[in-house]
C-alpha cells in the first residue's frame, strides 16, 4: 500500500474555488474543475470533473549523494489569476516548477509554408498568398512548465508558500527557508538557516513555513519542538532572529516519552483574516492570536483517545504522520484529519465539533454523512466505533476547504472526496 503512486500527496482549491489540484506519490497533478450550473440538472453545480491531468515530476538520482529523488508532489499552490490561464506551483523533494495551464479551442489553417498535415511545402509550389485562418476545434487544456526552480534545497522541501506581493514565494526544507522571484529561476535567498555548524547539535527540524496572508513582510514557520516563530523581513535580510515565538509551556505532569515526538508541529495555517494562526501536533490542533505568543486561544483535541495508544503507534510510525490543516473561508471552522478515514471539524464560535467518515460505503451521491464517535472503554454503544479497531493505515493528511463557500475536499489514501453542505 505505502508505495502507491496514486496516493494523493497534497489537494488545493484556487483562489476563486472553481479549480481543486491534488498531488500524488506517482508525481502526477490532477486537475479538477466545477461544473457550472446546468437547467436541466439543477444539482450539477458543485461537481468537479476532471480538467487536466499532467505528470509534474519524475523520479530522478542525485550521483553526488547516491540518493534516489523521489516524484512524489509534496506541495501544490495556486498563483492568483492575471489572465485566461492558470499558474501553480508544484514541488517534489528538491525542485519546485511553475507550470501554466490553459486552453485552446481554435487552430491556425491555411499556412503559407506547410501543408495542413505539417509538413513544409516546396517554396517553388507556393504561387498564391494564403491568409491563415482559425478554425474551432475541440476544447484542449495544455499544461506546459514555465519555470523551474532547482537547486537550492540540500535537505527535503516541506512547503511553498506564495507571497502576497503574487511576486515572490518561499520554499522551506528541514534546515533553511529559501525565497524565490517568480521570474527568475537561477536565485534564491536564504531567508532563514537553523542549520549548526556542527551537524550533532542539531535539536530541532523546520516543520511547515508559510506567508502571512496580507503583510508581504511577515512569515511563519514552525518547528518539530512545536514552537512558532513569526520573522519580519524588514528587520533583516537574514531572519535568523524571529519576532515572535509562539509556544505552549508544557504540562510536566503530563510529560512521558513521547511528549517531544507527539508536539511536533506538521502544519501552520494562517486564518483568510491574518489575524489568527492554526497549528496541527500529532493530537491536537491549536488556533493562536498573532497578538499572543505565551499560549494559544484554542485548543482542539483530534483524537485524544490515542493517548493512551502512542506506543503502538510509535512502533508502527505512524506518530510521525503529518497531519494538516485548514480554515474555512469565513475563518469560523476548521479542518483536519484523522485514522479509519476520519476527518473533524470544529466550529469555533458554537464550540461543537464532529467527527465524520470519507469512505466508499457511506459516500453515495448527495447522501448525508453521518457523524461517528469513538468509544474509548467500557461498554461500547451500537452505533460507536472502538478505539481498538481503528484501521490505522487509512488515514486522512490532507483536506481542502473551497475558499467562499462550504465545500470541502478531503484526501483519503488514493481517493478524492468532495462534500458540501446539503441545500434543502
Amino acid at each position: 500500500m505505502g508505495s502507491h503512486p496514486d496516493i494523493i500527496s497534497t489537494v488545493e482549491f484556487n483562489y476563486s474555488g472553481d479549480l481543486l489540484a491534488t498531488g500524488d506519490k506517482g508525481g502526477r497533478v490532477v486537475i479538477f474543475q466545477r461544473e457550472q450550473e446546468n437547467k436541466g440538472r439543477p444539482h450539477s453545480r458543485g461537481e468537479y470533473n476532471v480538467y487536466s491531468t499532467f505528470q509534474s515530476h519524475e523520479p530522478e538520482f542525485d550521483y553526488l549523494k547516491s540518493l534516489e529523488i523521489e516524484e512524489k508532489i509534496n506541495k501544490i499552490r495556486w498563483l492568483p489569476q492575471q489572465n485566461a490561464a492558470h499558474f501553480l506551483l508544484s514541488t517534489n523533494d528538491k525542485t519546485i516548477k511553475l507550470w501554466k495551464i490553459s486552453e485552446r479551442d481554435k487552430r491556425a489553417e491555411g499556412y503559407n509554408l506547410k501543408d495542413e498535415d505539417g509538413r513544409l511545402r516546396d517554396p517553388f509550389r507556393i504561387t498564391a498568398l494564403r491568409v491563415p485562418i482559425l478554425k474551432p476545434m475541440d476544447l484542449m487544456v495544455e499544461a506546459s512548465p514555465r519555470r523551474i526552480f532547482a537547486n537550492a534545497h540540500t535537505y527535503h522541501i516541506n512547503s511553498i508558500s506564495v507571497n502576497s506581493d503574487h511576486e515572490t514565494y518561499l520554499s522551506a526544507d528541514d534546515l533553511r527557508i529559501n525565497l524565490w522571484h517568480l521570474e527568475i529561476t537561477d536565485r534564491s535567498f536564504n531567508i532563514v538557516d537553523i542549520k549548526p555548524v556542527n551537524m550533532e547539535e542539531l535539536t530541532e527540524v523546520i516543520t511547515a513555513a508559510e506567508f502571512h496572508p496580507h503583510q508581504c513582510n511577515v512569515f511563519v514557520y514552525s518547528s518539530s519542538k512545536g514552537t512558532i516563530r513569526l520573522c519580519d523581513m524588514r528587520s533583516s535580510a537574514l531572519c535568523d532572529r524571529h519576532a515572535k515565538f509562539f509556544e505552549e509551556p508544557e504540562d510536566p505532569s503530563s510529560r512521558s516519552f513521547f511528549s517531544e515526538i507527539i508536539s511536533s508541529i506538521s502544519d501552520v495555517k494562517f486564518s483568510h483574516s491574518g489575524r489568527y494562526m492554526m497549528t496541527r501536533d500529532y493530537l491536537s490542533v491549536k488556533v493562536w492570536d498573532l497578538n499572543m505568543e505565551s499560549r494559544p486561544v484554542e485548543t482542539h483535541q483530534v483524537h485524544e483517545y490515542l493517548r493512551s495508544k502512542l506506543c503502538s503507534l510509535y512502533e508502527n510510525d505512524c506518530i510521525f504522520d503529518k497531519f494538516e490543516c485548514c480554515w474555512s473561508g469565513s475563518d469560523s471552522a476548521i479542518m483536519t484529519g484523522s485514522y479509519n478515514n476520519f476527518f473533524r471539524m470544529f466550529d469555533r464560535n458554537t464550540r461543537r465539533d464532529v467527527t465524520l467518515e470519507a469512505s466508499r460505503e457511506n459516500s453515495k451521491p448527495r447522501a448525508s454523512l453521518k457523524p461517528r464517535k469513538v468509544c474509548t472503554g467500557g461498554k461500547r454503544k451500537k452505533d460507536e466505533i472502538s478505539v481498538d479497531s481503528l484501521d490505522f493505515n487509512k488515514k486522512i493528511l490532507h483536506t481542502a476547504w473551497h475558499p467562499a463557500e462550504n465545500i470541502i475536499a478531503v484526501a483519503a489514501t488514493n481517493n478524492l472526496y468532495i462534500f458540501q453542505d446539503k441545500l434543502n
